[in-house]
């Protein structure tokens, strides 16, 4: 009996044994897990800070490269040719960063070639940020934007090498209405008195009103030579309505002006969806040569919004604008972590400002006009 009762104790003592190493496996497997959590989560916060600080140093960069330019643009403006030519061949230089060293309070790293955007602070530098390199590409092959329902966009047509075409590219991936489709739909062959837009389906492509406005460089001119159908005169403005259609043509004459033919839209002919990195809708332009005329040129889109690409051509070879939409590219580094940015900046001509409009409403628009000398017959309102 005594026997019995001795090994039943032993047996109760092993279950108790193994229940306290079961828990306390359950017990380390548990904290070791959560330990893995928070070191993971806080190796991803990490490297989250590390890439907005990256960013942002490359940010800095871009920052510095927008100065490089608007002194380049300064030299330029008050300087000689040749002046304005070793400005250009700086900032324009293969060599990373040297268009932003000359520039006051910019001061390289004594590491190298990089420059630093965050000094240390009370002996501790943890992010260590810097842009390692900046480049300045002044001029471009292309002129990339977006432009707004019914908004206008002026484009200084200055490049490095007389053209006598413009390229007008517009509407694309980002431009779509359907985020499951990329195929588009188009308004009916004649353009209706009613609006097609208003009942079409998706990824429908607005109508570009293009406009080229181009003066002599050397004669004289008049504002009324706008106006003027003479194809000679000193100052010319052709403008067409480019309706996208899935038949037409792509290569246009501006010598014709819409505004003095009752001909209305022209249809182009548009892909039937857009391919990645591509636009829907192209035109080609021939205009009167740049080695005698400046030349601008308005595009502005009717019943919708529309991403845009612009080139010029002189024949079959292309030209690139000249200080018009010069291309920044900036890494930026916080510790071992890189970031690259790369973006355009408009070189607008401050001493001349190009208008949008004479008048801009988006509502009713009235004027009365009246000759009193009595106060109280003055009208303080109008109902168009």
């Amino acid at each position: 009996m005594k026997s019995i009762i001795n090994k039943l104790s032993k047996q109760r003592g092993s279950a108790s044994l193994f229940v306290v190493i079961f828990a306390a496996l359950l017990i380390t497997t548990i904290v070791v897990s959560f330990v893995r959590i928070m070191v993971n989560d806080q190796q991803q916060a990490t490297a989250t800070d590390l890439a907005q600080s990256a960013y942002d140093s490359a940010q800095a960069g871009v920052e510095d490269s927008k100065r490089a330019l608007l002194w380049y643009q300064t030299v330029c403006s008050i300087g000689t040719a040749t002046e304005c030519a070793n400005a250009k061949a700086v900032i324009s230089s293969s060599e990373c960063n040297l268009a932003v060293k000359s520039l006051e309070g910019v001061v390289p790293s004594t590491d190298g070639a990089e420059i630093k955007v965050q000094t240390k602070v009370a002996g501790s530098d943890t992010l260590n940020q810097a842009y390692t390199c900046t480049k300045i590409e002044v001029d471009t092959l292309d002129f990339v934007g977006s432009i707004s329902n019914s908004e206008s966009k002026i484009i200084p047509l200055i490049s490095d090498f007389p053209f006598n075409t413009v390229q007008v590219e517009w509407f694309n991936m980002k431009d779509l209405t359907s985020s499951t489709s990329t195929g588009v739909t188009f308004g009916p062959a004649n353009m209706p008195l009613s609006n097609p837009w208003t009942t079409a389906s998706a990824n429908k492509p607005p109508i570009m009103r293009t406009q080229i406005v181009q003066s002599n460089k050397s004669a004289g001119f008049t504002l009324g030579e706008f106006d003027a159908s003479n194809s000679t005169s000193n100052a010319k403005s052709n403008t067409l309505f480019l309706y996208p259609r899935d038949t037409g043509i792509n290569s246009f004459s501006m010598s014709s002006d819409v505004r003095r033919s009752p001909d209305g839209p022209t249809a182009i002919r548009c892909s039937g969806a857009v391919s990645s990195g591509g636009f829907l809708c192209t035109a080609r332009l021939t205009v009167s040569s740049s080695a005698t005329y400046d030349s601008l040129l308005r595009l502005t889109t009717l019943y919708g919004k529309a991403n845009f690409r612009v080139k010029l051509y002189n024949g079959a070879s292309q030209v690139k604008f000249s200080g018009v939409q010069p291309s920044i590219d900036s890494t930026g580094r916080a510790n071992d972590l890189y970031k690259r940015v790369q973006t355009r900046v408009e070189m607008d001509d401050s001493s001349f400002a190009y208008p949008e409009a004479a008048v801009d409403v988006t509502g009713n628009f009235c004027k009365n006009f009246f000759v009193t000398d009595v106060a109280s017959e003055s009208i303080t309102s109008c109902t168009p």
